[in-house]
């Protein structure tokens, strides 16, 4: 095998969604597998579907998810420029080899033309394709003598340049996941190469790059399948057969319920981010969230990406990159695709979130504090977020569990005050206010031992002294051991909060 050279090539139309992450993520899987390069290619010959800051977000998307490039338009190297408007020239010399050639011809039709033979059509209960059935009655290089045509051109007509496909000729696209896909030219229509506005299609200068850039597979997205037979013509067109990449078609990612491809609404609907990050539309303002600002950690957005269509043959489902590089094979992806789980991306968050050194998580919890106007010391919120860390799945939830380690409860939940504060609870609160204030020593064990000797003495069940007390402190019945957290809040706070309840 020559050496492997792969490329992740998005278009800077707006967000990256997470099915081109995952694409992106397997390029740079097998690139790393097979010690090949990866490439950023910025494919934007669309100009009228470009969007400012698109391009930025996409570097800072794969930049925070650890997936690295080796050439790219941020990075440079001796394929340059990778923007392809940068490329523009070369693109109409490569349109005008395939003229030159045969292979490809001037067509003049006007919208307006294309729209009153599509309507004819209709009328005939037909779909009209330009191929190499309908071409000959189309105003085009093929039927308009040579000197008609040179005059439109003189006169600065606007035209396009169709790629000619040959009439009821087998096409056979090998697919690295897919196997062998054969296809008739006559179900193909001959494809725009080169738009009026002097910029090529993305099929005419994905060819060129990929050639230039001398990339050995094309790993991709489902939805290029069906361009795949032209691609495979324009390499047989150009003379470069010898040197065509592997094709590698990728399962599309799918909605939760598995009907169609997941989608920004999908997101908006169900609660959960399409996006790596956060997106500000330039034009609407309108935000998208992202799985950074909701609080995704990145290996667990590539962990869960990664495991998305393929299968590593194995139960083991926490990959660091450097297992995912030494495991990843494109023989292990599904060709069907794969339903987006919520439950199992929070899963995923979970899992990492737990594996976190506690002074991490307390820097990032502290961020949160802070934004309460509460300041703690880092060792307190390190130990906080020890005992809570099990209960959450991102770092924002730990309010909710840890709340009152830093601030009394405000209230009381209704359902355990009702169910758990009895006739006499409040004597059993001011016995277990005295006998802590009695303490000296207000350690955990001290606190275990004097509430399990004073539930012993009173004959009664332990709940009945420590579920009202917990209460007290928590303001319900969730928290960790109620002898750590009274500890963690010392004596005077517990005090305090039992006086609190009482008053109610």
């Amino acid at each position: 095998m020559n050496k492997v050279r792969v490329r992740f090539a998005p278009s800077p139309t707006g967000p990256l969604h997470i099915g081109g992450v995952r694409t992106a993520l397997y390029n740079y899987l097998f690139a790393r597998k097979h010690g090949g390069d990866m490439l950023l290619r910025i494919e934007d010959t669309d100009r009228g579907r470009f969007v400012p800051g698109a391009e930025e977000y996409i570097i800072e998307a794969l930049a925070w998810l650890g997936i690295k490039f080796d050439e790219g338009v941020h990075v440079g190297g001796p394929c340059a420029p990778y923007r392809q408007s940068d490329r523009k020239p070369m693109y109409r010399e490569y349109a005008d080899l395939l003229i030159a050639n045969g292979w490809a011809y001037l067509a003049f039709d006007t919208p307006e033309d294309l729209d009153a033979k599509r309507k004819e059509y209709e009328q005939e209960k037909k779909i009209f394709q330009y191929d190499a059935s309908t071409r000959g009655m189309m105003c085009n290089s093929l039927t308009l003598p040579d000197s008609d045509v040179r005059q439109r051109i003189a006169g600065g007509a606007p035209y396009a340049v169709r790629f000619k496909f040959p009439a009821d000729t087998e096409i056979t696209v090998n697919d690295l996941i897919r196997g062998t896909v054969t296809v008739n030219s006559s179900l193909l229509d001959d494809k725009v190469l080169f738009k009026s506005d002097g910029m090529p299609t993305y099929h005419l200068a994905n060819i060129v790059d990929d050639h230039a850039m001398k990339i050995s597979h094309v790993i991709r997205g489902e939805e290029w399948l069906p361009s795949a037979p032209l691609h495979v013509m324009l390499y047989k067109a150009f003379g470069w057969e010898d040197t065509m990449p592997q094709f590698a078609h990728l399962p599309l990612l799918l909605k939760p319920d598995g009907n169609g491809k997941l989608s920004k609404r999908d997101g908006d609907r169900l609660g959960f981010p399409v996006f790596p990050l956060q997106w500000t539309d330039p034009a609407t303002k309108e935000v998208s969230s992202g799985y950074r600002e909701n609080g995704y950690f990145p290996e667990a957005v590539v962990n869960m990406l990664a495991l998305l269509g393929w299968n590593p043959g194995m139960d083991q489902e926490l990959f660091s990159m450097d297992e995912l590089v030494d495991l990843f094979s494109l023989e292990r992806i599904s060709k069907s695709g794969a339903k987006f789980d919520l439950k199992k991306a929070h899963w995923f968050n979970h899992e990492y979130l737990i594996a976190r050194p506690d002074e991490e998580l307390a820097a990032l919890f502290a961020k949160i504090l802070a934004d309460k106007g509460i300041t703690a010391e880092s060792v307190y919120v390190a130990r906080v977020c020890s005992l809570v860390k099990d209960r959450v799945n991102f770092v924002s939830e730990m309010w909710d569990q840890a709340s009152f380690f830093f601030v009394a409860p405000q209230s009381y939940d209704e359902a355990a005050m009702k169910k758990r504060w009895k006739e006499n609870t409040p004597a059993v609160m001011r016995d277990v206010k005295s006998i802590l204030t009695g303490l000296d020593d207000f350690s955990e064990q001290n606190i275990h031992d004097a509430l399990h000797h004073y539930s012993e003495e009173k004959g009664s069940g332990l709940g009945q002294v420590m579920i009202p007390l917990r209460i007290a402190l928590v303001g319900g019945t969730f928290g960790p051991d109620l002898q750590i957290v009274a500890a963690m809040l010392g004596k005077d706070e517990v005090t305090g909060r039992i006086n609190r309840i009482l008053a109610v």
